[in-house]
């Protein structure tokens, strides 16, 4: 009878670890490898599209310091923390940024040299987009992914690289 209760414990034990490893495996992809995320708004015209695109990202790069100008990133908004923002990097710390006030009024520009541990981030559509122009350079810590992938909608699949 107690080599029955063993077998019963083993399994319920054998069962509960192959569970454990399972939800180690949901949390460990889309939080430190890559995922997938529903991109829209007007900010990155004409790269991405105005109704949405489902882009993946892979979350490895910037925990490495792989991020570059050029790159399409994921970041936590510095406006508002619950919300995440796709923008290309423009400068790397120690960089020197121009930009203009207001791209549809006028030639008037300010130059920022981006500060150490900060990247400065822009929309590739600069009439409708809210980033560094307004916020200031984003600290490093704030990105979340690096795009690399469009997968839908199906006539524009495939990779997104520097533009």
């Amino acid at each position: 009878m107690f080599g029955q209760w063993r077998s019963v414990a083993k399994e319920a034990v054998d069962r509960a670890l192959i569970m454990a490893e399972f939800c180690c495996f949901l949390h460990v992809i889309p939080n430190y490898l890559c995922s997938s995320t529903i991109v829209h708004g007007p900010s990155m015209l004409p790269t991405l599209n105005l109704t949405g695109d489902v882009v993946i990202a892979e979350h490895v790069s910037h925990r490495l310091g792989k991020i570059s100008r050029g790159d399409l990133v994921l970041v936590c908004s510095p406006q508002n923390p619950r919300k995440i923002v796709t923008k290309r990097v423009v400068g790397m710390e120690g960089d020197t940024v121009s930009f203009f006030l207001d791209p549809n009024f006028g030639d008037r520009y300010r130059t920022a040299v981006v500060p150490k541990g900060h990247v400065w981030i822009q929309g590739d559509n600069v009439y409708a987009s809210n980033d560094s122009r307004y916020f200031g350079p984003v600290p490093y810590g704030l990105i979340q992914g690096k795009v690399f992938f469009r997968v839908w909608p199906p006539d524009s699949f495939g990779p997104l690289g520097k533009d």
